[in-house]
């Protein structure tokens, strides 16, 4: 007797997993933030005001609580596609980039410091792109001021 409900217990837990791993649980991503970093990059050039992605999506929504591996790789990889293109266009001397990175890195980073850890690679990755210089010195003071002046646009309207 004790093998029989052993078995039948066995056989309830796996099906629980199963169903488990069968469901959509995850909260889903918008869809304007699965598009490549053109399109978060088109969006930036609203910066300082309110920037929003295609259909009205602020980029803080980019970043979802429990999301997916394969949606965050999406997100992750526009935005540090996007990072990576603008932090050049600083170096270049572009007078909006600066701004519009700072942004883009103000509002990635309010998102993510509200979903638990799970972007925390992802904010690193996106410093790192946003900071790069090749000599390895810090931007000119006036660049980090404009830089810094995105940045809380990006908190604050994300």
């Amino acid at each position: 007797m004790g093998l029989v409900r052993l078995k039948g217990a066995v056989a309830t837990v796996a099906l629980a997993v199963l169903a488990g791993c069968g469901s959509d649980d995850a909260p889903a991503t918008p869809s304007a933030c699965l598009e490549p970093a053109s399109g978060y990059l088109a969006a930036l050039r609203a910066a300082p005001a309110e920037v929003r992605l295609e259909g009205g999506t602020p980029i803080s929504d980019c970043l979802v609580e429990g999301q997916s591996g394969g949606q965050l790789a999406q997100v992750g990889q526009a935005m540090v596609g996007a990072a990576t293109e603008l932090n050049a266009a600083v170096r270049s001397g572009n007078d909006d980039a600066p701004l519009q990175l700072g942004y883009l890195v103000g509002a990635v980073q309010e998102a993510a410091s509200t979903t638990s850890g799970i972007h925390e690679d992802l904010t690193l990755r996106l410093d790192a792109a946003a900071n790069f210089t090749p000599n390895g010195k810090p931007f000119p003071a006036s660049v980090e001021r404009t830089l810094n002046r995105g940045y809380a646009a990006g908190q604050q309207y994300g």
